[in-house]
């Protein structure tokens, strides 16, 4: 048998999924909640509180309990790597009309707010093992976050790292203003006459930190899938290696795997 808070949330729950309310509604107050209910304001903030554990509803400091507006879903596919190779050498303005987000998420380039920042760091043991090189090398750390434009939270959260060194005879690689790059980071690296053999991901999922959860705007409970990129060129050297974060609750991966014939 169902307790008091259950079928409170059990009747919000189905008023919610029926579009009696809607995304952006603000539940009514908790005292009337209760007086509807004829329950107690405790187990009216049960209630919510499972709402806002599923994903339903979230509260908004000084206004109250609002319906969560669903986020833009993002699709991410291992063919998107031999497309980005397929722009990487197109014409500046072929380049800049579409990306990789809008290719994950059917949106347009108008439609996203894009932002990114640069730093030269030495490689800590992680990343020195990761690029075959040694501990202390000079390191280009990338950071982006893009979103949509009727959105707060971002799609993911990307760093990547490349060889100071091998990019540093294109300036313009350097410098953070000349984002977001029309072709990405392939095209990016084919300026310096590097071509990319195969990308390597490694997906494992966990919960959030706490920084994440709040930046992604992450349900209570939700995981992150956190992918590492190794990317690898024609001379089976690493030159590029990205740590991105993605929210559980709105990233798809598709894994395509073209088969030999007999």
């Amino acid at each position: 048998m169902a307790v008091a808070y259950e079928r409170i949330a059990d009747e919000l729950r189905a008023a919610i999924r029926a579009g009696e309310l809607k995304p952006g509604d603000r539940l009514p107050a908790e005292s009337k909640l209760a007086e509807r209910f004829r329950r107690s304001v405790p187990t009216v903030r049960e209630a919510l509180r499972a709402l806002r554990d599923e994903g339903l509803i979230e509260k908004q400091h000084g206004r109250g309990n609002f319906v969560r507006r669903p986020r833009t879903p993002a699709l991410r596919s291992n063919l998107r790597h031999q497309w980005e190779k397929g722009r990487a050498r197109e014409p500046l303005a072929e380049r800049a009309q579409t990306g990789a987000t809008e290719h994950d998420t059917g949106l347009t380039v108008g439609d996203l707010v894009f932002h990114a920042s640069y730093r030269t760091i030495e490689a800590h043991r992680d990343l020195a093992e990761a690029f075959g090189l040694p501990e202390g090398t000079a390191l280009l750390e990338r950071t982006y976050r893009t979103r949509y434009a009727a959105e707060n939270a971002p799609f993911s959260l990307v760093t990547s790292y490349l060889v100071h060194d091998l990019i540093a005879r294109n300036p313009a690689l350097l410098d953070e203003s000349n984002e977001p790059w029309p072709g990405g980071s392939q095209s990016q690296l084919y300026s310096v006459g590097i071509e990319l053999d195969r990308v390597e991901e490694r997906v494992t999922a966990r919960p959030p930190t706490p920084e994440e959860a709040a930046e992604l705007e992450l349900p209570p409970g939700t995981s992150v899938l956190a992918l590492r990129k190794t990317s690898i060129d024609l001379d089976d050297r690493v030159v590029d290696v990205s740590d991105v974060v993605l929210p559980g609750d709105r990233t798809e991966l598709l894994f395509t795997t073209p088969l030999e014939r007999w």
